[in-house]
Formats: C-alpha cells, structure tokens, sequence
C-alpha cells in the first residue's frame, strides 16, 4: 500500500537455515521480531516498527515428479508459472497472486475455485517456542473456516518452505468461476490447457485491478482488505447477501456488504482528504491514492466498516495483517 513509518532493523534471510539463525538470534536478544514475506499482506502504522524485521527471501525449488518444494521466500508467482510451464496442474487457477510461496499455508490463499489446502502436501515450520524445526502434515494446519490457519494472526511458528502435490496434466481441473471460463470460450466446468488458463486468469486479475502496476493507483492495495465474514447466525438485514455454508456457520460476501451499503467502486475521493479510495474495480480493495499515510487509510477502513455495521449489524474485519496500527 505504500504506507508505514521506519523500522529498527532489516534482516534478509536467503536460506531456511539462514532465517532459523536470525529468528532465533532475535528470540534470544529478546528483540520485538516481524518475520515477513513480500508483504503484500501487510499494513504497518505510520510508527513503523521498532525492532527488527527478517524478510524472506530465496529462491530454491525442488521438483520431484508431481511434488513442488519451495521455500517460503520464492516469489508465489514465479512458482506457478514452474508448475504450469512443467506440465503440472493444480495451481494455475492460483496465477497472478502476489507475495510469498510461505504466505500460502497462513491464511489458505485461494482463488478461482481453487485454495491452498487443495493441493498441500507438507509444511516445514519454526516453533518460536520450543526451538524445533518440524515437518507438518495438513491436518495440523488447522484449515477448515474460510481463509484461516494456525498460523493467522501468531507468531509462534514460522513457515520455511512449503510442499505441494500437483498433477501431471496438459489440461487442468474443471475451471469453476465463469468468468474465466468466457475468458477460453467454454462451459463452466470444462478444462483448458494449463497456460490458457493462467492467461486468463491474470488477463481477470489484471481487469480487476489485482496486478500490480506501479503507475496504476487502483492496485495500490493489499487485495482483499476486508475478509468475507463467517457468521454462526446471519442478522435478517442480510438475508439477501450471497452466501456459502462453512464449519463455522454462513460465509457472506463481504463485497456485496460494502456495495449495498452505498459505497460503489471508486468511492472515497471525496471522503477525508481524498488519497484513499476504494478501487474502480473491486469495492473489497482499499487503495491508496497518492501520499496517503495509514491512519487515513485506517479512518477509511473504519468509515466503511461503521457503514456495514449501521445497515446490516455485522462489523466487517480485516483479511490483511495490521502491524502497529487498528481502526
């Protein structure tokens, strides 16, 4: 989003072993630690963070017949586009997402029909509190309710590299989501080559403004701002809101929310002092304008959440990762 104050210290792990060194080092010198990613995810307050920062960042991948391993600091991308290039199917609905192949497992990055768990054979992990490195299967993860882990919201463990079972395929999956599938020009459900479909999918990202372009303020944002809330009872106000049924009770389309309490695609310009809006585009994505700092964009965020909340009685939280700010 391009907003957030200094930091204490940057640490750029290159290796797995090399973050464990500096985690621990960091642990055991008792210094406040943020362990990140490309920080796609992230909004830090205008404070910073005064302490010290380990940013993954490598580039090892193995394959090893259908299995990808990756550690958590390859760019995601430049992973899916290995797979589909290798005739591997399985993530190429998941093209155009941008961040860290270790961000995946956090909060069960999906798209398009397709999520993180899907396809996940193997996690490596750091436990911040007994000091071991340890291999996880799924079930530990603790996936199940829409976009959740283990690992949202703790710092416990720290994710190294990541395992994902694909498929030898030249075609892949049923493609699900309509659109893409008027992108190739077949039914709802059909398959296309892997490649075709990574075109479309990113040619829809980038519709939607979801690809990064640095001279484009509509993708000044961390995606998703707000997470689509998961409900035990949907308030009555709501009851027209598209839904989907999860463990944990009703999934709500938070974007539906947002545009039926009034505020359109482009709305904002003229709220506060105009460098926050929501995007052209997609009202989930809360974009930066130019020369914004986080606290608008937290008194935007709490603009748009207190709108929800006054219409249909449910507050709406954030998908990305607030560090040193809230609204």
């Amino acid at each position: 989003m391009r907003v957030g104050g200094p930091i204490g210290q940057l640490h750029v792990a290159t290796a797995t072993e090399h973050a464990v060194e500096l985690v621990r080092a960091a642990d055991l010198a008792g210094e406040q630690l943020l362990v990140m990613g490309g920080g796609s995810n992230l909004v830090v307050g205008d404070v910073g963070w005064d302490g010290a920062v380990v940013r993954m960042e490598s580039d090892k991948i193995d394959v090893d017949g259908t299995a990808i391993r990756a550690d958590a600091g390859v760019e995601w991308d430049r992973l899916v586009a290995l797979a589909v290039a290798q005739g591997l199917a399985g993530i190429e609905s998941l093209s155009g997402i941008p961040g860290s192949v270790g961000g995946t497992p956090v909060q069960n990055v999906g798209a398009y029909g397709t999520v993180t768990s899907d396809v996940l054979e193997a996690i490596t992990v750091y436990d911040r509190e007994t000091g071991a490195v340890e291999r996880w299967l799924p079930e530990q993860c603790g996936f199940g309710s829409h976009r959740m882990s283990v690992f949202k919201r703790s710092d416990r463990w720290v994710v190294l590299d990541v395992t994902y079972r694909l498929r030898r395929a030249e075609q892949s999956g049923p493609v699900k989501a309509a659109p893409i599938a008027e992108r190739l020009g077949i039914e709802v459900g059909g398959t296309a080559a892997l490649a075709d479909v990574r075109a479309a999918i990113i040619a829809q990202r980038r519709s939607k403004k979801m690809v990064l372009d640095a001279d484009d303020h509509d993708t000044w944002s961390v995606g998703s701002f707000f997470i689509n809330p998961v409900l035990a009872e949907v308030p009555a106000e709501a009851a027209d809101c598209p839904s989907q049924p999860d463990v944990k009770g009703t999934k709500l389309h938070a974007a539906w929310l947002i545009q039926h309490t009034g505020f359109n695609p482009g709305y904002g310009l003229d709220f506060g002092n105009g460098t926050v809006a929501l995007s052209s585009q997609h009202t989930l994505a809360v974009t930066n304008r130019g020369g914004a700092t986080t606290a608008d964009v937290m008194k935007f965020a709490a603009h748009i959440s207190d709108g929800v909340a006054a219409k249909y009685q449910i507050r709406l939280n954030p998908e990305c990762d607030l560090i040193n700010c809230s609204y």
